[in-house]
């Protein structure tokens, strides 16, 4: 069996004298799939954290957000995210054109306060190519236009490689509160504006 862990991994557990704690995290807590309790609780998420880096190892971690399962489950290895229209970077896409690792992590704020890793490498597709996934299942094609009109302009596909579990003991329990969003919109206003002071 392959031994899980990088070799940076092994080498900060030695420096820190962790190889004990580690080696029982990976024989009681990784997994190379997701399975049925990490399927359910993705398909509950509203939002993902991604990490992605180009060729050249310059990182960029991005947030989305939709509907509950809007990451959608294709099977125990597989993943699927649409991507709308945004500030016309694709930072993350392009990252991932260049090299598919990704890691993402799923962060329950208002029940468990568990998060859930996942990482794999990622696909991207354009909307009619996503058509030939096994597995599609109808609700996919449907989350590609909710409201306001918003259309998936990609789809990314994650084949899982690892998933395990963040645990709960510094994650804060957050209460939800209405608020309106504009989906796919240009005003600035309803976007944050110029909240950082960047534009002069």
């Amino acid at each position: 069996m392959t031994r899980l862990g990088s070799s940076g991994e092994r080498r900060a557990q030695e420096r820190f004298g962790t190889p004990g704690r580690a080696e029982a995290f990976y024989a009681n807590q990784v997994l190379s799939y997701l399975n049925q309790p990490m399927q359910d609780f993705i398909t509950r998420m509203e939002m993902v954290f991604i990490a992605t880096a180009d060729a050249t190892g310059n990182c960029d971690c991005s947030f989305r957000a939709g509907a509950p399962g809007f990451v959608q489950v294709l099977d125990e290895k597989t993943l699927a995210y649409p991507e709308y229209r945004g500030n016309g970077v694709l930072a993350s896409v392009g990252n991932i054109l260049e090299n598919p690792h990704v890691g993402l992590i799923f962060l329950d704020y208002y029940q468990s306060t568990v998060g859930l890793h996942v990482n794999g490498r990622a696909r991207v597709l354009d909307p009619n190519e996503a058509t030939d996934l096994p597995h599609l299942p109808p609700s996919m094609t449907e989350a590609a236009q909710i409201k306001g009109g918003r259309r998936a302009e990609a789809w990314v596909t994650i084949g899982v490689e690892e998933a395990y579990i963040h645990c709960s003991k510094h994650v804060p329990l957050l209460q939800r509160l209405d608020k309106h969003i504009a989906w796919g919109t240009d005003d600035e206003r309803l976007k944050g504006g110029n909240f950082f002071k960047v534009k002069p």
